[in-house]
């Protein structure tokens, strides 16, 4: 059996979400405030700390919410930990972990379709492009030409950042 492949370190994850949290403020640098909602679980994990970064480098007011879904289900099962009207006209950032075949993006992002929204945007740590549905995240912290069989993995430690490391394998 083949070792797994370190795709990203701990520093090079740091690296992208300090990007990405630049590339979201230059894209909103004149709005009072943004929700970033992560998608259950190491897209909560990243949307926490692009939320940290956004914070450092901006007066942007910043509401984080968890969405939490099905993913095994044939239709959208989502859910949000606060009111999903309290996004009404301002700015969501959805975010997730890795992009395969956009469906867990796609449910996330299924979550505002009945609201007004300001602007959607939606946010990957690793973009796959095997896409199935018709979904592209807006910010990428890294694009992985990978075959089908080959899975990512994503693993996040709050408690200790020097874990974190995203696999091929």
């Amino acid at each position: 059996m083949n070792q797994p492949l370190v795709i990203l370190t701990p520093a090079q994850i740091q690296q992208k979400i300090t990007r990405i949290a630049y590339q979201v403020w230059e894209d909103n640098i004149n709005e009072p405030e943004i929700i970033i909602a992560g998608i259950i679980e190491y897209g909560f994990v990243i949307a926490g700390r692009l939320k940290a970064e956004l914070e450092k480098i901006s007066d942007i007011k910043i509401t984080l919410i968890k969405i939490s879904l099905d993913k095994n289900s044939t239709h959208l099962e989502a859910t949000t930990d606060s009111p999903i009207d309290q996004c009404r006209n301002k700015v969501v950032i959805v975010i997730d972990d890795v992009i395969n075949t956009g469906r867990t993006l796609a449910y996330g992002i299924g979550l505002f379709l009945e609201i007004p929204l300001k602007k959607l945007r939606t946010v990957a740590l690793v973009e796959r492009s095997h896409r199935i549905f018709p979904v592209s995240p807006d910010y990428v912290g890294t694009m992985l030409a990978t075959i089908t069989k080959e899975h990512v993995d994503v693993l996040l430690d709050d408690n200790n950042r020097e874990k974190d490391v995203v696999y091929l394998s």
